[in-house]
């Protein structure tokens, strides 16, 4: 029933079956069913089903903290009494240049305090590791923050702002980052990524229109392009190619400079959990020292 339960919340969190089986990995008819096996199990019905959306009926609402409540129970069961005693798994998300950079060394402490813990790693862009960790898929992410604001059952917190900077191919004499946009080929940050709108917003604050050669996502891909001779970018100081002595220019955007945000996102019924704190710890402390 636990599962009925789960779907139950998430149709109350969407408005809408076809909606909350989205988010979920559900189709509209798999949820109405499970909604039927719950209000059947109760003997009686959650929703007043006379519109298109599902509205919460007396009953319902009655029912809905009460429902939170067994899932946070649940949840709290399977919490050792020490981290040393965790067998569990954690499923962490991380986009790329975090996994490449900071991440290893948060393991590292994390697994020196709980070494019992078995850690599995969730590759992937900012929108999507947001989704999972809505839909309760993975227990965290780091990610970019985005530019609306998050879901109501997620919460967030601060740990990075990366700046970004301009490279250029290392025989580039120009010292001026907008004679630089204006007049060499351009690769860009993918706009449709949460780092790449804010290269957007950049680039109309500016009121420039490069001549764009490519568009990608990958940082460090993005730097070797730059690095093999094909053009400019703009791009956030972060990634492997600052460990490995990248051969171009790094030219600094002076007080027209604009970062992105790196946010630890975890639902709100997770935030106080002894392991979740840990790996908060962990990311802060390896964080300060960068």
């Amino acid at each position: 029933m636990l599962r009925e339960l789960k779907t139950f919340i998430a149709v109350t969190q969407d408005g809408t079956f076809a909606a909350a089986g989205q988010r979920i990995g559900l189709t509209q008819s798999a949820v109405s069913a499970q909604i039927r096996g719950l209000e059947d199990y109760l003997g009686m019905p959650l929703f007043d089903r006379s519109g298109r959306t599902a509205v919460l009926n007396a009953t319902g609402n009655r029912i809905l903290p009460m429902a939170e409540q067994i899932l946070q129970i649940f949840a709290d069961m399977s919490q050792p009494e020490t981290l040393n005693d965790f067998r569990g798994v954690i499923k962490i998300g991380a986009i790329s240049t975090f996994q490449t950079g900071m991440l290893p060394a948060v393991l590292v402490r994390l697994h020196q305090q709980a070494p019992a813990l078995e850690t599995k790693l969730i590759p992937g862009v900012s929108f999507n590791l947001l989704t999972q960790v809505d839909a309760g898929n993975i227990d965290l992410a780091i990610v970019i923050k985005p530019g609306f604001p998050l879901p109501k059952d997620l919460y967030s917190e601060t740990l990075l702002r990366e700046p970004f900077v301009l490279i250029a191919p290392t025989e580039t004499v120009a010292e001026d980052p907008l004679l630089l946009l204006r007049e060499r080929p351009f690769i860009r940050y993918d706009r449709t990524s949460f780092g790449g709108r804010l290269v957007t917003q950049f680039l109309r604050s500016q009121r420039l229109e490069p001549k764009v050669a490519l568009e990608i996502d990958e940082i460090d891909a993005i730097v070797k392009m730059v690095e093999s001779g094909l053009g400019v970018a703009l791009v956030p100081l972060a990634g492997l190619w600052l460990e490995r002595n990248a051969h171009l220019r790094v030219i600094p955007l002076a007080e027209m400079t604009f970062h992105r945000e790196l946010i630890l996102v975890m639902r709100h019924s997770n935030r106080q959990s002894a392991l979740h704190l840990l790996i908060t710890r962990c990311l802060h402390e390896v964080a300060g020292a960068e």
